[in-house]
């Protein structure tokens, strides 16, 4: 939760003064080349039984989300930053705390145009999380926490992006993909994709991602963005998937409901059964819908 409290408070710190930044120079010069806009919400959910023949258990679920993203465009230069956080906990009387969302996801890029349309870019990302994770309902033993699993991209490429577009476009022919596993108990029985005891693994290969960003409806907000890798080795044509959804909509200047979604495909991720067996990889999906407490700038 330190670390939660820690990023957010960095996030909202970063943001207002780069607002403070870009109000001065609107000042000065009528134009300002910097731009920042994202939604921060906090939203609940409760279950409450009371002889309720059908069964079930009373739960109380929360989790917070920012996700902001600040640009510089000036000329033909072009310093995009995206910053994703979430965190969520569901709390029932028979299973205690179970940890729902975690990630932190923070990606950067700078780009170089001509036409300011096509970027000659460089993209590097660094993907983790707050807190260790179970296989619920099995508390024993944890399989994630901060720096285990991280993941790290890193790739040189071209970028479609015409001015003041909803989507984008980048692909890298020539791209990164590197996995920490910062742990002994994790690293030694190989998970993520690592040789057992090591706690680094490198991959080569090419990257593609897209990302549209849109009011599709009144106060109803889309952003989505999807990622796809593979490796330039024996797995070539085995592609991961990262894509995720947050559809935003705002009830009025307080309260808004959203629907946050994530499917993920990994190769190298193996799924665990309830008894701590290893499987083949899965096609991971999450859903979280919520409503709550909501500011968007």
């Amino acid at each position: 939760m330190k670390r939660l409290f820690l990023a957010a408070s960095l996030a909202l710190s970063v943001l207002g003064l780069s607002a403070q930044d870009a109000t001065q120079e609107t000042d000065s010069t009528n134009i300002s080349p910097w731009k920042h806009n994202g939604i921060a919400s906090l939203n609940f959910s409760q279950t409450s039984l009371s002889n309720w023949s059908a069964g079930g258990d009373n739960a109380v679920a929360g989790n917070a989300v920012f996700n902001g993203n600040l640009q510089y465009r000036k000329g033909d230069w072009l310093w995009n930053n995206l910053l994703i956080l979430e965190y969520g906990l569901t709390r029932t009387k028979a299973g205690g705390s179970q940890k729902a969302t975690d990630k932190i996801d923070f990606t950067t890029q700078l780009g170089y145009s001509t036409n300011n349309k096509w970027f000659y870019t460089v993209m590097a990302d660094f993907k983790t999380q707050f807190s260790k994770g179970y296989n619920y309902p099995n508390k024993d033993e944890y399989i994630s926490k901060f720096m285990a699993p991280a993941y790290s991209n890193v790739s040189v490429g071209l970028e479609l992006r015409p001015k003041d577009s909803y989507y984008t476009l980048y692909f890298s022919p020539t791209a990164g993909k590197f996995t920490f596993v910062n742990d002994d108990f994790l690293s030694d029985r190989g998970f993520f994709g690592v040789t057992p005891g090591d706690k680094f693994r490198a991959e080569f290969g090419t990257f593609l991602r897209g990302t549209y960003q849109k009011e599709i409806m009144q106060n109803v907000k889309l952003m989505t963005d999807a990622n796809f890798f593979t490796a330039y080795d024996d797995s070539f044509g085995n592609i991961d998937i990262d894509w995720n959804v947050l559809i935003n909509m705002k009830i009025n200047k307080y309260l808004n409901a959203n629907v946050n979604t994530s499917l993920k495909y990994d190769d190298d991720i193996k799924a665990i059964s309830e008894d701590g067996t290893k499987r083949g990889p899965r096609v991971q999906f999450k859903e979280i819908i919520g409503i709550g407490i909501g500011y968007n700038f």
